[in-house]
Order: structure tokens, then C-alpha cells, then sequence
């Protein structure tokens, strides 16, 4: 089980085409150790599976709850005054310099004030940075809850009297689901950080998109679909790209086509690398551009060698702040998505950056993702069927700098207008769904789609 979870991190893949199996293998026996945050990067597991995953790891969590929700007996009595505002809590560890706030923020700084009214619940650590203090100013009550056990931290909840808990974490890490567990609001909802089922007992609803997660799919999450018209993801437009640096200043060649990867290492595998290689093949001169990963970097050079391509073109992007990786990712010429965990915040932010991103959905969640946010710019031509289409559209576009000079305009000429970037409308389309979430509960009715 340790070589199974640590080995992904690392690229470390002697024994990648017996990972699906083993994996089943546990699922088949009950078995209630296997993270359920690991599988989203397994090749070849549905997300019937992942949701048998999130099942069998929560089943022993939930049957303690059960007796200490049975000992604290929340109630929430209807609503005396229809002219009160709903009340939304957000739950995470991610309120400071992280993707997920990053995404957010300039939604819940648009948030209807007349309508809603919002509380964090943060249990991670104050970075002292900018984005702290701008959540901070964004939430009408910021609260603290890291030093509160998790039966206090509910008991907060609780008491604040907040109509739906919007977990921001999932299964990812330093989550602390066991608060959802207890179940402190009669509305709770899975939302952005995890692109998957929490399996029955956590949440009522995922927010999602028909994209990401078809109509046909919803017997593979226990939580009812809530759907927004676009993208399930939001992304924040306030903030121009400054204009991009140098390739000598980025640690790049000045000549040579740019194929870029920001995914993180354990998002990779043999196949996608495979692909990858035979692109920096095909195309003399280009390199790859990956996220830096002190762990993963020799195993990586070590990879493409043995694929028959120099290790040296492999070339890694140390961490920036925010605002200086957009900058910079301006230089890529193409983004590379992997499968079947694929770019999420790496996506929406090389499309803010202006950069196309070439994607194969698969059939899960975390694999649909990029394929939701180019459906939202205008470039659905970008999201191709299978690993063949994939390889062929990447090759056509690092070879005709024309065709790919006109999708960079069509991307560029989209971005003020379209659904991914537009966060009005964006927030106006989740806040119509909590009301409606909000109205099927004071109606009565258990949760369904909305």
C-alpha cells in the first residue's frame, strides 16, 4: 500500500501496469485503505470505482459519527422569516496563498450581499500574505477554526446557524472531512477542491457541469448534481498578465517550439510520457516545459533517455508567486494536458495566459475538467477523442504556426466575453443554485438534481 501511494509523486513506474488491478483487487475485498484521492490518477478505474473507493474509505468514519451526531442532536428548525438571508459556510484549509482561493475569491467578492450571507471556516495556517487578508474582507465572518476539535468546530457551525456548508476540500490533503461527518448544517455541498464523490453521508450535492460530469453518470455520485451553465470552475479576471519575460530570463532556449506541462509529477504516466516523447521527437528543437519537482526530475531525465530523447530537453520551472507564473507561461506555445487526472487551475490559468491546451476527456470527472474550461472559451476543437487524436492535433500544431497563431486570436478575442472568465454571470448561475437548493429543503423535498 506505501509503494502504491508513494511511488506516483515520483515517477516512479516499474510497476505502473499492475497499479488498476491491485487497486481493484482491494476495492473487491471491502478493503477501507485505499485513499480515495489516489485513484483519480489511476488509469483505466471508472468513477463507479472511485466512488466504491470513497465508500469503503468513509464507512468506518461515518459509524463513529453516526453515535457522536446521535450525542450532539443538531436541529434546524424551519425558518421563521422568509426575508432572512442564506447563510453559506465554506469549510477548508485553503484560505491563504492557494489554487483553490485563488479560483474563488473573485466570486465570493461578487457574492449577492442582499441575499446571501457568507462565513469561513478556516482551519489552515495564516500565510501572512496578500490573498489572506483579501479572503478575509471577502467573507462577512472569517472564523478561525484550526485549534477547535472537530466536534467544536461543529458545534460552531451549528450555532452560527449556517443553511449549506460548501466543503472546499474533498479527499485532498489536510482535509478535515470528519467535521462534515457530523453533520453540522441540513445542507452540505462538495465544491471545487475535489473533483469526485465523497460517497453517501457528507454531502447532498456536488456543484458540477454537464460537461465534466454527464447526466448519465450521476449513478456514480452519491451527492445529487447541481449543474452550472458553463464551467464548474470559476476564474478570476480582475488581474491583467503583465507582459512576458525573456525566454533566457525563464531558463528557456531561445529558439525551438515550447511544449509546457504544469500539471503536478504524480498527474503523469507512462503513456502520456510516451506521447510527450515522441512529440519532442517529431519536433527538432522543441522541449518540454514541467513543473519543477526536486523528487520526480532524475526519474523524468532518466524516462525520456529511455525513450530515446536527451533528458536535457526536459526543462523545469522553479515555484513563483501567482502573478509572475502567468507572466511567464506566456511563452509556452502549447499546453499538454495529462489523463486521467488532467489540468484543472493549470488549465484556466494557461487559457488566461492566452495559450492553448490540447486535452483527451476520459470518462471520470478529474479527466473532463480542461475539456469543461475550453468548451468555456470557445475551443471545444481542442478536446480530442483518444490518444491517437491527441498526439496527431498536438504534432499538426507544433508544425503549422498559422493554424496556431489563429487559435491563440480566437482565444484572445474570446477571453473578455467568455463563461469561464465572465465572474458576474458565473456567480450569479452558483447562487441560483443554492437557492435552489435552499428552496427543495425549506419545500420539504430531499435533495435532488438542481
Amino acid at each position: 500500500m506505501r509503494s502504491f501511494i508513494r511511488t506516483r509523486p515520483l515517477c516512479e513506474w516499474d510497476d505502473f501496469d499492475s497499479r488498476a488491478a491491485f487497486a481493484r483487487s482491494r476495492l473487491a475485498g471491502g478493503d477501507g485503505a485505499l485513499p480515495p484521492f489516489v485513484l483519480l490518477a489511476e488509469p483505466g478505474l471508472s468513477s463507479a470505482e472511485q466512488r466504491a473507493c470513497s465508500e469503503g474509505w468513509m464507512r468506518e468514519r461515518l459509524a463513529t459519527a453516526e453515535a457522536r451526531r446521535a450525542e450532539l442532536a443538531f436541529r434546524f428548525p424551519p425558518w421563521l422569516d422568509d426575508r432572512r438571508k442564506i447563510k453559506l459556510g465554506y469549510l477548508s484549509n485553503d484560505f491563504q496563498d492557494h489554487a483553490t482561493a485563488m479560483l474563488l475569491v473573485e466570486s465570493l467578492e461578487a457574492r449577492d450581499q442582499a441575499r446571501f450571507e457568507l462565513h469561513a471556516y478556516s482551519y489552515g495556517r495564516d500565510d501572512g500574505k496578500e490573498m489572506r487578508a483579501r479572503l478575509r474582507l471577502a467573507f462577512d465572518r472569517f472564523n478561525d477554526i484550526g485549534p477547535l476539535s472537530d466536534v467544536e468546530a461543529a458545534k460552531a457551525i451549528h450555532g452560527d446557524g449556517i443553511d449549506i456548508l460548501i466543503d472546499l476540500k474533498g479527499f485532498t490533503q489536510g482535509t478535515r472531512t470528519s467535521i462534515l461527518a457530523l453533520r453540522p448544517a441540513p445542507i452540505q455541498v462538495n465544491y471545487l477542491g475535489y473533483p469526485g464523490t465523497l460517497g453517501p453521508g457528507l454531502c447532498d450535492y456536488i456543484i458540477t457541469d454537464k460537461f465534466c460530469t454527464p447526466a448519465a453518470s450521476a449513478g456514480d455520485y452519491a451527492e445529487s448534481f447541481a449543474v452550472l451553465p458553463h464551467s464548474y470552475q470559476p476564474h478570476g479576471c480582475r488581474d491583467a498578465v503583465a507582459p512576458a519575460p525573456g525566454r533566457a530570463e525563464a531558463g528557456l532556449p531561445e529558439e525551438g517550439f515550447i511544449f509546457c506541462c504544469f500539471n503536478q509529477a504524480f498527474k503523469f504516466t507512462p503513456v502520456i510520457f510516451d506521447v510527450w516523447c515522441r512529440l519532442l521527437d517529431s519536433v527538432p528543437g522543441s522541449v518540454l516545459w514541467l513543473l519543477a519537482s526536486r523528487e520526480a526530475e532524475g526519474n523524468l531525465r532518466n524516462e525520456a533517455w529511455k525513450r530515446g530523447v536527451d533528458g536535457a530537453r526536459l526543462i523545469f520551472a522553479g515555484d513563483l508567486p501567482h502573478a509572475e507564473h502567468l507572466r511567464r507561461l506566456q511563452l509556452a506555445d502549447l499546453v499538454l494536458d495529462t489523463s486521467p487526472y488532467g489540468a484543472h487551475t493549470t488549465a484556466s490559468d494557461a487559457l488566461w495566459a492566452g495559450v492553448p491546451v490540447v486535452t483527451r476527456p476520459g470518462s471520470t470527472f478529474p479527466s473532463r475538467v480542461a475539456g469543461s474550461l475550453l468548451h468555456a472559451v470557445g475551443l471545444p476543437e481542442l478536446a480530442v477523442e483518444d490518444q491517437a487524436d491527441y498526439f496527431d492535433l498536438a504534432l499538426a500544431l507544433s508544425q503549422d504556426a498559422e493554424r496556431l497563431g489563429r487559435l491563440r486570436q480566437t482565444l484572445a478575442g474570446n477571453r473578455p466575453s467568455a463563461p469561464l472568465f465572465d465572474v458576474k454571470a458565473y456567480t450569479l448561475a452558483l447562487e441560483t443554485l443554492y437557492a435552489r437548493m435552499w428552496a427543495r429543503h425549506q419545500g420539504g423535498l430531499p435533495p435532488g438534481a438542481v
